[in-house]
């Protein structure tokens, strides 16, 4: 079966796991791992990729990120193949370092981020690296301490997780402790390793029962979300055969659109972009979005960039737009 194309729309969530070769070990001191993040910390910084969760193991390594405006093949390959090369360099080792291709999960940002945070950093509680939460607190190898304060990694979007806990910054960190505390005995979660709608139902034999009532399934095992979202990512790939035709000069013309639709609705451009939440600006904002993705095959990251909110925004947007128009 040949290998699917990637889910690469920039700004998008992903989860992404790297593996060694056939087990190999990854990092063989701390100086390894200090090599590794220093250039992930570099490359996120350079290339606007905002890393949101991470985990350093053995043999392997987790990422949670908001992929940056090149997207994320580019990102990684020049992650991976950077520190592959100093890594048989300095163990005067010759061959492939990774396991084939790394695995990436785009994630509806929705009652996933806080999860996969969680399921990120427990991983080396899981692995019995460390023997306890107190342990996992003073960890240096994933991005649990940094959110606590421990550690200081300024690539790290830290503030991002804190602010979906709400309160000042002392009581989000509590909370946030609080949150991992609760999932510490969940144990190894499948359905946060991809699937689509699959996962969220409940496995296959329910999906099966939903088809046969003649209920619309949508699944991908590339994408974790719910129907509604998986359909909006897979539609989002289809389009990008389309992106490179815009309608009225590229991105002047993307600006000529926003800038016309908000003089007509009496909206300044600056409230729509800085992510105001007023009604008139909400469906003001969908209604571009609309016009953008639908109408000019303008990709949902682009449009999220600038309207100035986030890729799950757009697709939240385009469907309550749907939806009204239905009614």
């Amino acid at each position: 079966m040949p290998r699917q194309a990637r889910l690469d729309a920039p700004g998008t969530l992903h989860h992404v796991m790297v593996r060694g070769i056939e087990g190999t070990p990854l990092f063989l001191e701390d100086k390894d791992r200090e090599s590794f993040l220093s250039r992930l910390g570099e490359l996120a910084q350079e290339t606007e990729t905002r890393i949101v969760a991470w985990t350093l193991m053995s043999n392997h390594v987790h990422l949670l990120l908001f992929s940056g405006p090149e997207g994320l093949a580019r990102f990684m390959r020049r992650l991976l193949t950077g520190y592959a090369v100093r890594y048989n360099l300095k163990y005067d080792r010759k061959g492939h370092l990774f396991q084939n291709r790394y695995k990436s999960i785009v994630c509806e940002e929705d009652g996933y981020l806080l999860e996969l945070v969680r399921y990120i950093h427990l991983n080396p509680v899981r692995a019995r690296v460390v023997g306890s939460m107190r342990d996992l607190d003073q960890y240096a190898w994933s991005g649990h301490g940094v959110i606590l304060g421990r550690y200081l990694r300024p690539w790290q979007d830290r503030d991002y997780v804190l602010e979906q806990f709400g309160g000042s910054n002392g009581q989000a960190i509590r909370a946030y402790r609080r949150f991992m505390e609760e999932g510490k005995d969940q144990g190894r979660r499948e359905e946060l390793s991809g699937g689509g709608l699959i996962r969220s139902v409940g496995g296959w034999s329910q999906v099966v029962s939903l088809r046969r009532r003649g209920e619309a399934i949508e699944y991908d095992a590339r994408v974790l979300g719910g129907g509604d979202f998986v359909d909006e990512i897979l539609k989002e790939a289809d389009r990008k055969l389309r992106r490179q035709i815009h309608v009225g000069g590229g991105k002047l013309g993307l600006q000529r659109v926003i800038g016309k639709m908000c003089e007509e609705a009496g909206i300044r451009e600056r409230e729509l972009q800085r992510g105001g939440q007023r009604r008139e600006v909400s469906r003001l904002r969908g209604r571009i979005a609309y016009v953008l993705c639908r109408e000019m095959g303008v990709s949902m990251a682009e449009a999220a960039r600038e309207l100035g909110v986030c890729a799950t925004a757009i697709v939240k947007a385009l469907q309550k737009l749907g939806f009204e128009e239905e009614k």
